[in-house]
Protein backbone atom coordinates (compact mmCIF):
# COMPACT_ATOMS: atom_id res chain seq x y z
CA UNK A 1 0.00 0.00 0.00
CA UNK A 2 1.22 3.46 -0.66
CA UNK A 3 0.24 6.03 1.69
CA UNK A 4 0.94 9.83 0.98
CA UNK A 5 2.42 11.54 3.30
CA UNK A 6 0.59 13.73 5.44
CA UNK A 7 0.78 17.50 4.24
CA UNK A 8 0.97 19.67 7.49
CA UNK A 9 -0.66 23.28 6.51
CA UNK A 10 0.49 26.18 7.30
CA UNK A 11 -2.86 27.33 7.58
CA UNK A 12 -5.82 26.68 10.61
CA UNK A 13 -8.45 24.37 8.93
CA UNK A 14 -10.46 27.85 9.20
CA UNK A 15 -7.80 29.49 7.28
CA UNK A 16 -7.13 26.88 4.65
CA UNK A 17 -11.18 27.44 4.02
CA UNK A 18 -10.82 30.50 3.04
CA UNK A 19 -8.16 29.87 0.65
CA UNK A 20 -10.03 26.84 -1.15
CA UNK A 21 -13.29 29.09 -1.28
CA UNK A 22 -13.83 29.61 -5.18
CA UNK A 23 -13.13 33.68 -6.29
CA UNK A 24 -17.01 34.03 -6.79
CA UNK A 25 -17.42 33.98 -2.81
CA UNK A 26 -14.03 36.30 -2.33
CA UNK A 27 -15.22 38.71 0.83
CA UNK A 28 -18.78 36.97 1.52
CA UNK A 29 -20.11 38.00 4.94
CA UNK A 30 -18.06 35.03 6.28
CA UNK A 31 -15.04 35.86 5.29
CA UNK A 32 -15.67 39.43 6.15
CA UNK A 33 -17.10 38.02 9.46
CA UNK A 34 -13.59 36.20 9.76
CA UNK A 35 -10.84 39.00 9.08
CA UNK A 36 -12.92 41.25 11.53
CA UNK A 37 -12.37 38.60 14.68
CA UNK A 38 -9.17 37.97 13.63
CA UNK A 39 -8.69 42.24 13.52
CA UNK A 40 -10.14 42.39 17.12
CA UNK A 41 -7.60 39.82 18.08
CA UNK A 42 -5.05 41.41 17.02
CA UNK A 43 -5.73 44.63 18.25
CA UNK A 44 -6.39 43.42 22.06
CA UNK A 45 -3.43 41.48 21.50
CA UNK A 46 -1.39 44.49 20.47
CA UNK A 47 -2.89 47.22 22.97
CA UNK A 48 -1.79 44.35 25.74
CA UNK A 49 1.62 43.95 24.44
CA UNK A 50 2.34 47.75 24.47
CA UNK A 51 0.87 48.03 28.03
CA UNK A 52 2.87 44.59 29.76
CA UNK A 53 6.29 46.17 28.09
CA UNK A 54 5.51 49.87 29.16
CA UNK A 55 4.51 48.13 32.55
CA UNK A 56 8.20 46.15 32.49
CA UNK A 57 10.38 49.19 31.75
CA UNK A 58 8.95 51.14 34.58
CA UNK A 59 10.20 48.47 36.92
CA UNK A 60 13.74 49.85 36.92
CA UNK A 61 15.88 47.17 39.08
CA UNK A 62 18.73 47.58 41.61
CA UNK A 63 21.63 47.74 38.94
CA UNK A 64 25.03 48.92 40.92
CA UNK A 65 27.01 47.70 37.74
CA UNK A 66 27.62 49.95 35.16
CA UNK A 67 27.47 47.31 32.52
CA UNK A 68 24.26 45.56 33.88
CA UNK A 69 23.20 49.06 33.81
CA UNK A 70 23.81 49.67 30.14
CA UNK A 71 22.44 46.27 29.29
CA UNK A 72 19.00 47.33 31.13
CA UNK A 73 19.13 50.64 29.07
CA UNK A 74 19.47 48.97 26.23
CA UNK A 75 16.80 46.96 26.49
CA UNK A 76 14.51 49.41 27.73
CA UNK A 77 15.50 51.33 23.96
CA UNK A 78 14.61 48.26 21.73
CA UNK A 79 11.56 47.73 23.74
CA UNK A 80 10.44 51.82 23.31
CA UNK A 81 11.10 50.94 19.36
CA UNK A 82 8.43 48.17 19.40
CA UNK A 83 5.84 50.01 21.62
CA UNK A 84 6.12 52.88 19.07
CA UNK A 85 5.91 50.09 16.14
CA UNK A 86 3.09 48.50 17.68
CA UNK A 87 1.59 51.71 18.30
CA UNK A 88 1.75 52.63 14.81
CA UNK A 89 -0.13 49.21 13.86
CA UNK A 90 -3.35 50.54 16.08
CA UNK A 91 -4.64 52.99 13.53
CA UNK A 92 -4.10 50.54 10.94
CA UNK A 93 -6.22 47.79 12.65
CA UNK A 94 -8.93 50.51 13.07
CA UNK A 95 -8.72 51.53 9.50
CA UNK A 96 -9.16 48.01 8.43
CA UNK A 97 -11.68 47.08 10.77
CA UNK A 98 -13.82 50.29 8.72
CA UNK A 99 -13.21 49.55 5.67
CA UNK A 100 -14.53 45.71 6.73
CA UNK A 101 -17.92 47.79 7.75
CA UNK A 102 -17.79 49.95 4.53
CA UNK A 103 -17.53 46.24 2.89
CA UNK A 104 -14.15 47.53 0.89
CA UNK A 105 -12.18 45.31 2.99
CA UNK A 106 -9.83 43.10 0.80
CA UNK A 107 -9.50 45.53 -2.01
CA UNK A 108 -6.28 47.75 -3.09
CA UNK A 109 -7.36 51.23 -2.38
CA UNK A 110 -5.89 52.24 -6.03
CA UNK A 111 -6.80 50.01 -8.11
CA UNK A 112 -9.80 48.24 -6.76
CA UNK A 113 -8.40 44.83 -7.13
CA UNK A 114 -8.64 41.89 -4.96
CA UNK A 115 -5.97 42.15 -2.75
CA UNK A 116 -6.35 38.08 -2.20
CA UNK A 117 -7.13 36.08 0.58
CA UNK A 118 -3.17 34.36 1.65
CA UNK A 119 -2.20 38.12 1.59
CA UNK A 120 -4.37 39.38 4.27
CA UNK A 121 -4.08 35.84 6.19
CA UNK A 122 -0.37 37.47 6.85
CA UNK A 123 -1.27 40.53 7.07
CA UNK A 124 -4.92 41.45 7.76
CA UNK A 125 -4.25 45.06 7.68
CA UNK A 126 -3.49 45.63 4.11
CA UNK A 127 -4.81 48.04 1.84
CA UNK A 128 -2.77 47.27 -1.69
CA UNK A 129 -2.42 44.38 -3.80
CA UNK A 130 1.05 43.27 -4.17
CA UNK A 131 1.53 44.69 -7.69
CA UNK A 132 0.68 47.84 -6.31
CA UNK A 133 2.51 47.64 -2.92
CA UNK A 134 5.74 46.38 -5.17
CA UNK A 135 5.43 49.75 -6.96
CA UNK A 136 5.01 51.54 -4.41
CA UNK A 137 8.10 50.55 -2.64
CA UNK A 138 10.06 50.91 -5.72
CA UNK A 139 9.24 54.18 -5.67
CA UNK A 140 9.74 54.91 -2.12
CA UNK A 141 13.35 53.50 -2.55
CA UNK A 142 14.08 55.69 -5.55
CA UNK A 143 13.18 58.96 -3.81
CA UNK A 144 13.67 57.70 -0.33
CA UNK A 145 16.94 59.99 -0.14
Amino acid sequence: MNKKPSKTSLYSPAEQELLDAPESEYMNEAQLAFFKEKLVELHNSTRDRIQQTKEQMLIKPDLADAGDRASWEEQCAISMRIVDREQKLLPKIIQALERIRLETYGYCLESGEPIGIARLLVRPTAEFCADVKVCKEITEHLYRD
